[in-house]
C-alpha cells in the first residue's frame, strides 16, 4: 500500500504498518542479539511491573530517517503496543550529535528485544538519507539519480530508495526504490542494449524511441568509449527529439577524445569521466546547435567529486550516483535511561530531554 507522505493540515502523514513487508519472525526474536532474549525472560519472572524509558541517539549531523518504520516496527511485534508510549522526531529532520531522536516508555518485556533491531534500521536509513543530502548539496540543486541497486541486497530496494527520497534524490534506479513513496523507477538503456546491436549507438537509439516514444530520449554515449563522436551521431540523427545523454566511461579507460589530442594531456587525470571532456563534450554539442541537449554523469560519483565537478563549473546538467550513498556510517545507540520515572542509566548516560520529540499516537 502506498500511503506516503501525504501533507495533511500542514503535516506529513507518517508510514504506517501497511507500508512495511516485515518478516514474521522478528516477533520470535529471531533477529534479536541472544542477550536482549534473556533479558526479557528474566524480566518476565522478576521485574515485571517496571516501567523503563529507551531513548535513541547518533553522534553526527544527519539527516533523521527511518523512525516511521521503527514505529511500525514497534506497533507489530511489540507484546501488547498500547502499553507503549512512544515519542519521536520525523524522517527527514535535521539532527545534531547526541540529539535524543526516539523514546520509548513501557515494560521492558514488552519491547526490550527489539533494540537492536531498532539501532540497525535507524542506522541504514539515517546513513542512506545523510549521504544522499550531502550529494545534493554538492551537486547544487542538481538532479541527482539514485542508482545503489547493484550496490546491495535486492532486499534493500525499498528501504534504501526512500531514505534516499528523504534526503533529496530526484529519481530511482528501480520501482522497488520507489514503492514507499508511491513513484515508479526512472531509467533508460545500459550497455547491454547497446552491445546487443553491435555497437551501433544511432541503431540502438531508434530501437530504443520506436519502443518507447513517450520516453524522453537520453542516450548513453561511452560504450565505443569516444563520446564526442557518438554523441553528435544521435544529435544528428534525432535533433530536438534527443533529450540528453549519459557518460559513464570506466575508471580506467581514456577517451578517444584525448587520444587525438594528447597535447591536452598532462594536467589533470583523463580517465572515467572527468571535468575536461565534459567541457569538450558540452562544446561539440553546442557548435552543432544542439544546446538542449543535457548532459548526465554517472560511475563512481560521491560528494567528493561532485564537489570538484561544481567548483569547476563544469557543465552538468546531471548526476548518477551509486555505491558512495550506500555507506553506513552512522550508528545509533539505544539507552535505557529512566527506571519508573526516575533517572537510572549507566555511567556516561542520561536522559537527554528534547522539547522537538513529538508524541505518537
Amino acid at each position: 500500500m502506498k500511503e506516503i507522505e501525504l501533507k495533511l493540515q500542514g503535516k506529513i502523514k507518517r508510514l504506517t504498518n501497511q507500508t512495511f513487508k516485515f518478516d514474521e519472525r522478528i516477533k520470535d526474536g529471531w533477529f534479536s542479539a541472544v542477550y536482549f532474549l534473556k533479558t526479557r525472560e528474566i524480566v518476565k519472572r522478576h521485574k515485571e511491573d517496571n516501567i523503563v524509558t529507551m531513548q535513541f541517539f547518533q553522534k553526527n549531523h544527519a539527516v533523521l530517517c527511518g523512525t516511521d518504520e521503527v514505529i511500525a516496527l514497534l506497533k507489530t511485534f511489540s507484546d501488547d503496543p498500547n502499553s507503549l508510549e512512544i515519542h519521536s522526531l520525523k524522517d527527514g529532520d535535521k539532527i545534531s550529535p547526541f540529539e535524543t531522536v526516539l523514546t520509548v516508555t513501557g515494560p521492558y518485556q514488552n519491547f526490550g528485544y527489539l533494540e537492536g533491531v531498532i539501532d540497525g534500521i535507524l542506522a541504514r536509513r539515517t546513513s542512506v538519507a545523510t549521504n544522499v543530502y550531502n550529494v545534493v548539496k554538492a551537486a547544487g540543486k542538481k538532479p541527482v539519480i539514485f542508482m545503489g541497486d547493484r550496490d546491495d541486497h535486492y532486499t534493500q530496494q525499498a528501504g534504501d530508495g526512500y531514505a534516499a527520497h528523504i534526503g533529496g534524490s530526484t529519481a530511482q534506479a528501480t520501482h522497488a526504490m520507489s514503492e514507499w513513496w508511491g513513484k515508479e523507477g526512472m531509467g533508460t538503456m545500459p550497455h547491454a542494449l547497446i552491445q546487443l546491436f553491435n555497437g551501433d549507438i544511432v541503431e540502438a537509439s531508434k530501437a530504443y524511441h520506436e519502443t518507447f516514444p513517450k520516453d524522453e530520449l537520453l542516450v548513453l554515449v561511452d560504450y565505443n568509449n569516444d563520446i564526442i563522436t557518438d554523441a553528435l551521431k544521435v544529435a544528428r540523427e534525432f535533433g530536438d527529439l534527443l533529450k540528453g545523454v549519459r557518460v559513464d566511461t570506466s575508471r580506467t579507460m581514456i577517451d578517444q577524445y584525448f587520444i587525438r589530442n594528447p597535447d591536452l594531456l598532462g594536467t589533470f587525470d583523463p580517465r572515467g569521466v572527468n571535468a575536461p571532456l565534459i567541457f569538450a563534450l558540452r562544446e561539440a554539442l553546442d557548435n552543432e546547435g544542439f544546446n538542449h541537449v543535457k548532459i548526465v554523469v554517472s560511475g563512481g560519483f560521491n560528494e567528493k567529486r561532485i564537489k570538484e565537478f561544481e567548483e569547476a563549473h563544469a557543465p552538468v546538467d546531471m548526476y548518477g550516483v551509486g555505491s558512495s550513498l550506500l555507506k553506513i556510517n552512522i550508528g545509533f545507540t539505544g539507552d535505557n535511561v529512566l527506571l519508573n520515572g526516575e533517572n537510572q542509566a549507566k555511567a556516561g548516560r542520561k536522559y537527554r530531554f528534547n522539547p522537538r520529540l513529538e508524541k505518537v499516537e
